[in-house]
């Protein structure tokens, strides 16, 4: 899965009509600018640390980043990412960004950091009972060695959770982790890929289609706990969007652009309706324990 996802993200954009699937960022402004005012009202409760930077990872096109810029400030932005090719298309809007490869490289200041459908795209190891599940070669195809009741677990997940977590710990700031997938740990397969924004077959096409897994929020928040860090939420995302006020931000936008009213009302149900991204979305926050609880998890 490292491999194949590693090949797919170095050799192209996937986002966009052109591509494999479009993410929340990509739907409309609001959601970008709803993770700055966030970020940026928690900074300000902080005390407004000096030198707060703001971070990403997986950056995607650099469209969140340039969104959430707006409401935060000047201040400066440093990106996670490892794919060429989406490196171009976010200097292309964040012309004055730092990229780096781990998130062990960001700076040692305060962080003002998101990871929008970071996580889902690490590697995830399948279980069936004590027996690790893998992939074989049979009859010329790929195929899993076996079936049954299926848990999974992420070492890779973890190790980010818990760079993360030290990060904030040693030099303060705040952390949204924002993805599709379930609150409470629990057992199920959730490996799927997507081509052309459709499901697709997960052994199908190696490396050339978008493989992820549903995040499981429990292991990540265990991963990410110390004694210096505070998780808040999980929550949906449709909840946090609106206790922020995404609707009201809705109807500001769509009265300044009575042409774009109906694209604006769509967007926001896309991204808030239990039956769109509202539900299956959650996010949960990380933060240094003298920094406040972020809006939105109340």
């Amino acid at each position: 899965m490292a491999a194949c996802n590693a090949h797919y993200y170095a050799t192209r954009d996937p986002l966009g009509a052109s591509g494999d699937f479009t993410t929340a960022p990509e739907i409309h402004q609001m959601f970008g600018e709803m993770v700055g005012a966030c970020l940026a009202d928690c900074w300000h409760r902080a005390g407004a640390p000096k030198g707060a930077v703001y971070a990403e990872l997986g950056p995607g096109r650099g469209t969140l980043a340039a969104d959430a810029l707006r409401l935060i400030g000047d201040v400066p932005a440093h990106l996670v990412e490892t794919s060429p090719a989406l490196r171009d298309a976010q200097r292309a809007r964040l012309p004055r960004a730092t990229f780096h490869d781990r998130i062990q490289d960001l700076p040692p200041l305060p962080l003002l950091l998101v990871a929008n459908e970071f996580f889902d795209a690490l590697p995830v190891r399948q279980w069936v009972g004590d027996e690790q599940r893998l992939i074989v070669l049979q009859d010329d195809s790929l195929a899993f060695t076996s079936h049954g009741l299926i848990v999974e677990d992420s070492p890779a997940r973890a190790a980010v959770a818990g760079a993360l977590a030290a990060h904030l710990a040693a030099h303060g700031g705040v952390a949204l982790i924002i993805d599709y997938g379930h609150a409470a740990s629990a057992p199920g397969d959730t490996l799927q890929a997507v081509k052309g924004h459709a499901f697709a077959d997960v052994l199908g096409s190696p490396g050339n289609q978008d493989l992820t897994a549903h995040v499981d929020f429990e292991a990540l928040g265990r991963a990410a706990s110390g004694t210096d860090v505070r998780l808040a939420g999980p929550v949906t995302q449709g909840a946090w969007l609106t206790r922020l006020g995404i609707a009201q931000r809705a109807a500001t936008l769509a009265a300044a652009n009575p042409d774009r009213a109906d694209g604006i009302a769509s967007a926001l149900t896309r991204l808030t309706a239990p039956g769109e991204m509202g539900d299956l979305f959650k996010v949960m926050a990380l933060h240094h324990r003298d920094w406040p609880v972020p809006a939105g998890f109340e």
